[in-house]
């Protein structure tokens, strides 16, 4: 849990992601196409993923990748993350986090 809060909190837009998984390269396509440079942290290159993927499903992330982190507080996965884009409100919550600049 402290590694994933520790790791959330050092960029506006953190995603924790699989290299392997297609939705997490969807949902970081999504944040570069937008301008937003994330920091990505790959579960599967960490020699701890799968116990930071523990602890993104005890924070109640589910599945556990993609986790994105704005402003160091957790939004969820891709369907979450998709919803606040079709909606309209991701990119407030990228500029109230400094992720963007308009």
């Amino acid at each position: 849990m402290d590694r994933v809060a520790k790791i959330s909190s050092q960029k506006a837009v953190v995603i924790f992601s699989k290299s392997t998984c297609c939705m997490c390269h969807a949902i970081k396509r999504l944040f570069y196409e937008q301008g937003v440079s994330p920091l990505i942290h790959e579960l599967d290159e960490d020699s701890r993923g799968k116990e930071m993927e523990w602890a993104l499903m005890k924070l109640g992330c589910s599945p556990a990748f993609p986790a994105v982190f704005i402003g160091g507080k957790l939004v969820g996965s891709a369907n979450t993350v998709m919803t606040l884009q079709l909606n309209g409100s991701l990119k407030k919550m990228l500029i109230d986090a400094g992720a963007l600049w308009l």
